[in-house]
């Protein structure tokens, strides 16, 4: 994943520490294996945060020196605009293009973050697409979006009832036990180091 493009960014205006998705291919001369670690907050210390995967593995986290943290908050898919940049997980559809697993709805701030589509683990199969939102149309069935990148367009369907969501603030006061996170990290010969994590606060868990 070329050095993890789910870099930290803070957003000068509102103060929200963020994160940008998704991460490319892990390329040979990379020394660390990029890891996505999806799970329940076990216990957290200042500098490990133990969690409880969604495979029932239990992991300690090593938070870097400059670790960040966010949560996300819930949006609808009538908040997608042209012109938006989002990052959206999805699967190849039976009868040909992609239909959604979630939506994220990057701040203008991060627009261009990650821009591309990759190979995504959330599902089997899965996909990442970071990009523009060229067209948003809604029909019986819930949304279809034209998003572009790197001078290509890929069709997205958004069935109703996909979770969309935003990047919200939080502090290491939502790092309880039993908090939904998402962690991009590095596994290395000396464990899995992370320099971001997004938390679920308010009932919002992150759906990537």
């Amino acid at each position: 994943m070329m050095k993890n493009i789910l870099p930290a960014l803070v957003l000068g205006l509102s103060g929200i520490v963020a994160m940008a998705i998704p991460a490319s291919p892990v390329h040979a001369e990379d020394k660390a294996e990029q890891v996505h670690v999806r799970g329940s907050i076990v216990s957290y210390s200042a500098s490990t945060l133990k969690v409880k995967t969604r495979d029932g593995e239990t992991v300690d986290v090593a938070l870097a020196d400059d670790w960040k943290l966010a949560s996300v908050a819930n949006a609808k898919v009538t908040d997608i605009k042209p012109g938006d940049f989002v990052g959206i997980a999805s699967l190849p559809k039976e009868g040909g293009g992609d239909g959604a697993l979630e939506v994220l709805i990057f701040p203008p701030a991060l627009k261009g973050a990650g821009e591309g589509s990759y190979g995504w683990d959330l599902k089997p199969n899965s996909s990442m697409t970071n990009a523009t939102v060229a067209n948003a149309v809604k029909d019986v069935d819930g949304r279809m979006v034209t998003v572009s990148y790197h001078g290509k367009e890929k069709k997205i369907s958004i069935p109703d009832g996909t979770p969309v969501v935003t990047f919200a603030p939080a502090t290491k006061d939502d790092l309880i036990p039993g908090a939904i996170v998402f962690v991009p990290a590095e596994k290395a010969a000396t464990g899995t180091i992370a320099h971001q994590v997004l938390v679920g606060k308010n009932g919002v868990v992150p759906p990537m």
